[in-house]
């Protein structure tokens, strides 16, 4: 049985990511953990909170505000306990309270997948896509990551991008190895040829050997043009729901064109999941 985890913040909890990891163990007959992160500079209150609350010390309305952390925290809790029983699942819950984004990493190295609201902050206030903490984690996990949107929609459809790089080529059997179950699904496989190629793709042969073994039933699109642009455009129309297969978000390890800023694109312009995993941590 495999292990998937699914991280909250217990502050702003998610419903969408709840929904995602029960889906996704549920076809896969996994084990969902439930990460409750927390921070020890991370509250729902501010320091202005603090200054203009009427009534009682300082002291007091800090103790106030925290233990309505507390329920808040405790609540949510409680709202993914009793979705994974109605679901029928096999799950534990983890209470991470030291340092958000260390103890995620940590816990990234004994699982199997690893999804997070893409919108996750760790702060009480906006950020933009994507945001401080999504950037930290993704180069330093130690595991698949399907980062997911604030709105639950089921996934009917895998939608691959590759390149011939070795970090597309990974993305791809990891998505094989790890949810084997979405297999079921209609297979897109994608590739982005500059206007001045030919339509090819990369190691052709030894790609479809591959593909035939794992995901037989998948159709093959070459477009021609900049990645962002078309890949983006080509997800606009999709009238499916798929996840989104990609790699190399290594720091430094840029491949030809599924670059480290496509999948910050594809959470800006999309409110699709995506299936992230780079080889060579």
């Amino acid at each position: 049985m495999k292990k998937i985890l699914v991280a909250f913040d217990g502050l702003k909890f998610s419903g969408s990511t709840r929904d995602y990891g029960i889906a996704v163990a549920k076809q896969n007959e996994a084990c969902l953990v439930g990460v409750f992160l927390e921070d020890q500079t991370y509250h729902s209150y501010s320091l202005y909170d603090l200054i203009t609350k009427e009534g009682g010390g300082l002291h007091t309305k800090k103790r106030h505000l925290e233990k309505k952390d507390e329920k808040t925290r405790a609540a949510a809790v409680l709202n993914f306990e009793k979705a994974c029983m109605s679901a029928g699942l096999n799950f534990i819950v983890h209470k991470d309270r030291f340092n958000a984004i260390d103890d995620l990493l940590k816990e990234s190295l004994y699982t199997d997948l690893l999804l997070i609201d893409y919108s996750e902050s760790m702060v009480n206030h906006p950020q933009k896509l994507p945001t401080r903490f999504i950037h930290e984690l993704l180069p330093g996990v130690q595991c698949p990551v399907m980062l997911v949107p604030p709105r639950y929609r089921p996934i009917d459809k895998l939608i691959l991008l590759f390149d011939g790089s070795p970090s597309s080529v990974f993305a791809i059997k990891m998505l094989c190895y790890t949810l084997p179950a979405y297999g079921q699904y209609p297979v897109e496989i994608v590739t982005v040829n500059s206007t001045n190629e030919l339509q090819h793709w990369p190691d052709n042969r030894l790609l479809k050997e591959f593909m035939n073994r794992h995901l037989p039933q998948v159709r093959y699109t070459a477009l021609k043009g900049f990645p962002e642009t078309e890949v983006v455009e080509l997800l606009k129309y999709e009238k499916n729901v798929p996840l989104v297969v990609l790699g190399a978000y290594n720091r430094g390890k840029v491949s030809r064109w599924i670059r480290e800023s496509m999948a910050d694109v594809l959470m800006r312009e999309l409110e699709l999941p995506l299936f992230i995993a780079h080889a060579g941590r």
